[in-house]
């Protein structure tokens, strides 16, 4: 364990949680994080949330931290899920669920649940966002008016992929990441 990451707002601000130094392994800066999170402030309250590459935990933690009822994580790594699992332990949250998994495995399946608002951060530069982004749409897992982030290279073009009632709420760059909010309409 290399680093940590801080949550930045609710009910466990402050709060360290550590981090593995593993390659591909970006935690979301508290900068991007804190302006997500006012994008999300209207929603966040009571909602549903997955983190699809949850990674550090950083955005699903958070999630939990500002008041989601519920914030499934992702993980495909086993050390990083463990990890993730001890920082749940430590701050004993019941809204946390982790799942030590492949996410396209994962969503590739009808849906057993929906979510209000998904969080799509994976490693850069594997194709990972098209595949998920076709997953959670063909596969039901987001509810009508979702909220969807999707972290990306600067370079990444989602123009291609994106499906038409997603609608483009706020977008932002930082660095080599281009963050973009979309909400989902109802056909």
């Amino acid at each position: 364990m290399n680093g940590s990451i801080r949550i930045i707002g609710g009910k466990w601000r402050g709060r360290k949680l550590s981090v593995l130094d593993k390659q591909g392994l970006r935690p979301t800066t508290d900068r991007i994080k804190e302006t997500l999170y006012n994008w999300l402030m209207p929603v966040i309250q009571g909602s549903h949330c997955l983190d699809c590459f949850s990674g550090s935990g950083s955005l699903g933690f958070e999630a939990a931290s500002r008041g989601a009822t519920s914030v499934t994580l992702l993980e495909k790594d086993k050390q990083v899920a463990q990890l993730l699992n001890k920082n749940k332990q430590l701050i004993a949250s019941d809204a946390i669920d982790i799942y030590h998994t492949d996410t396209l495995a994962w969503l590739n399946k009808p849906a057993s649940k929906q979510f209000d608002i998904v969080f799509i951060d994976p490693p850069f530069h594997q194709s990972l966002v098209a595949k998920t982004v076709s997953l959670l749409e063909h596969n039901n897992w987001l509810k009508p008016s979702a909220y969807i982030y999707i972290e990306a290279e600067i370079e990444h073009d989602l123009t291609t992929y994106i499906p038409n009632n997603w609608h483009l709420h706020r977008e932002k760059t930082a660095g080599q990441v281009h963050s973009y909010l979309f909400i989902r309409e109802d056909n």
